[in-house]
Formats: C-alpha cells, structure tokens, sequence
C-alpha cells in the first residue's frame, strides 16, 4: 500500500505536537523547581530578529493547521495568535491536534497536483499539493519545533534529543 499525502503530514503533526507539548510541560516544570520566571522561557528568542517561543509554537500550529486546510481543502479554526502563557500553548496545541483529527484522510485523496498557492507578505508562490507538503510545510514546521526545542534548551530546561524524537 503507498503512503498518502494524509499519512505523511497529518500523524506527523500529531505526533510533533504531542512530542512538543510534553516538552513544553518540562520547561514550565523547570522554572518552577529553579524559580525561573515563566516569562524568561515565554519570551525567549535565540536572536533578537527571530521569533519568541510563543510565536515557534504559534507558526508550527499555523503551518499544520494550513496544511490540512490548503491540501484538503476543508475549514480551518480561527486562532488569533494571543497566548500568552503555557497554559495558552497547550491549548493552542490541543486545539490544532483536536482539528487535525478531524480532517478526513480522504481530503487528501488525489489531491498530489493540486495547485496550492502560498501567500505571504512578499508575494506568492506556487506548489502542487505533493510539493507543498514535502518541500514546505513540514520543513516549516519541524524548523518551528526544533526552534521552541532549542530555546527552551538554551534556558537550561532539562530535555534532549528522546525528548524531541518521542516526547521523553
């Protein structure tokens, strides 16, 4: 049996986002048992151009989120990019995983050359279905969780690469 596009991007967001979430559970337990402000893991960037850790988390919901919605053509949930704490990142997580499960594989049937179009603030371009998948949307969003991974490593939190790879 050939793998689907279904199989190959929506289990795997799954399984990133619960991988990031036990993740995320170990950083607030960190600044809990250091005395470390949740702020200092919340607002963490590892350059000053680059994205927070709420944003990484905010950009990996979004690039799965408009994976299914882009690929398999169904309705996506508004999310209005406002946590502000890890509780409001668990949510998110759970939100996008709630919605992930939702989407039938069968969205994704025969859609390979689809044209999807991705749009963003320096123009557009555009992919078949297959390519957008393989080539952007899940580069993009293991680039975001390794990025919320780094940081909170960066911070001290005490998780490696089982941490990354199988959620602990």
């Amino acid at each position: 049996m050939a793998l689907s596009l279904y199989d190959v991007s929506v289990p795997v967001f799954i399984r990133g986002f619960d991988n990031l979430a036990a993740i995320l559970n170990k950083g607030r337990a960190h600044a809990a048992s250091t005395g470390m402000s949740e702020s200092d893991l919340l607002e963490a960037r590892l350059f000053p151009d680059m994205g927070n850790l709420i944003t990484q988390i905010q950009r990996a919901s979004d690039t799965a989120k408009f994976a299914a919605v882009r690929v398999g053509q169904v309705e996506g949930p508004a999310m209005a990019d406002e946590e502000t704490t890890f509780d409001d990142l668990q949510a998110r997580i759970a939100k996008t995983v709630d919605f992930l499960k939702s989407v039938p594989s069968s969205a994704f049937d025969g859609r390979e050359g689809a044209q999807v179009e991705l749009k963003n603030r320096g123009g557009s371009r555009m992919f078949t279905a297959e390519d957008y998948l393989l080539t952007f949307a899940l580069p993009n969003f293991f680039f975001h969780v390794t990025t919320a991974y780094a940081l909170l490593r960066h911070k001290g939190v005490p998780v490696g690469k089982a941490d990354y790879l199988w959620g602990g």
